[in-house]
């Protein structure tokens, strides 16, 4: 009776009890806490926001372009082989694309193409060009079945800049367009979607045909770490997780990739005999032999473009089993060849930072 009455008198005279005086503290932390995290979000919000919305305002002054002499257009010069399904898909889809001046074919098979097939890839072309042109179709038919025919020099080639690619690879055109954009800035590498990478192991550390996992790092990919400790090894090829752990790469694959249309007539004049007979004894690593090319030729370091590739449904040769140790192989016997191995190692990658929230 004597706690009521206090409590009454305490709140006649404008005293508020214990508990409730914790309660209203309490209440304004929560209302002051909720208050900082929807500030913090719209600041972040706003960041982001604003940084894409800049870097699509900025993006093209990256590029140290003469737009007088850059060129405007490239050539899709496509691979295939006995897939005219997926060669129908891949000049629908990249006749679409406003920077392309034609599409060249790379035709190995025994017979020609029919003739209805070239008249309904044009009328395709003629229909979806992006351009406001008609992209030109035309057939490089090789008697041969060779993979160094992807690299033949192409005769009345109108564009300096070529996007070699595979028929069962699409790339978007707007990551063309990223691309395309990079190769004018440095026309004698290699800018591809596709990287891959070599490091060299010392014998009995690693085992044969087995993915090195945690033991491999970046020391490993200099020839220098072993010549320091007098190590011996071989040459590997490393594929997307090698990549990926080290953050390093050395090659673009050639299956989407731009380059200069000198490195065709290069590839058949300069690459050594032995390299060419190599790629056509074993249907492989003719990707391989242009990137020794190319950095033999400049010591440059390939530039990998980050973009969504699609895949149209195909199953190539680096699904079957025992792909790395072949390519591996291959790097040695190039390397062997060249008596050194002229791969140059990078870490760059390209972002479109207009349509990635985080790179």
């Amino acid at each position: 009776m004597q706690t009521a009455e206090r409590g009454w008198r305490s709140a006649k005279m404008g005293v508020t009890p214990q508990h409730s005086g914790r309660r209203v503290i309490l209440r304004s932390r929560f209302v002051v806490s909720t208050r900082f995290l929807l500030a913090s979000c719209v600041a972040v919000a706003t960041v982001l926001v604003m940084g894409i919305f800049f870097s699509a305002l900025m993006c093209p002054s990256h590029f140290q372009i003469d737009p007088e002499f850059a060129p405007r257009t490239y050539t899709i010069l496509v691979n295939t082989y006995m897939r005219n399904d997926l060669l129908k898909k891949s000049v629908e889809h990249y006749s679409s694309c406003t920077g392309v001046d034609s599409i060249r074919v790379v035709w190995s098979e025994a017979e020609g193409p029919p003739g209805a097939f070239i008249a309904l890839l044009r009328n395709i072309a003629q229909r979806n060009s992006g351009n406001g042109m008609t992209v030109d179709i035309k057939f490089d038919v090789n008697a041969e079945n060779s993979l160094n025919n992807r690299f033949k020099g192409v005769k009345e080639l109108m564009t300096d800049a070529v996007f070699s690619v595979d028929d069962d690879v699409l790339v978007p055109c707007t990551s063309l367009d990223v691309a395309f954009r990079l190769w004018q800035s440095s026309p004698s590498a290699m800018v591809g979607f596709v990287p891959r990478i070599h490091w060299r192991e010392r014998r009995g550390i690693y085992r044969p045909g087995k993915w090195p996992s945690l033991f491999l790092t970046r020391a490993h990919l200099d020839d220098s770490f072993f010549a320091q400790r007098g190590g011996k090894g071989s040459y590997k090829y490393g594929g997307w997780w090698a990549v990926w752990w080290t953050g390093t790469y050395s090659m673009v694959l050639t299956k989407a990739a731009f380059f200069h249309r000198k490195y065709l007539d290069m590839y058949t004049k300069r690459t050594p005999a032995a390299i060419r007979d190599y790629v056509t004894k074993n249907r492989n690593c003719e990707d391989v032999a242009m990137s020794f090319l190319v950095a033999n030729e400049t010591a440059l370091p390939p530039v990998w473009v980050k973009g969504a590739l699609r895949d149209a449904g195909s199953a190539g040769i680096s699904s079957l089993g025992g792909h790395s140790d072949r390519r591996s192989r291959c790097i040695n016997d190039f390397a062997a060849v060249y008596g050194r191995i002229p791969l140059v190692t990078t870490s760059v990658k390209i972002v479109d930072a207009r349509r990635s929230w985080f790179w």
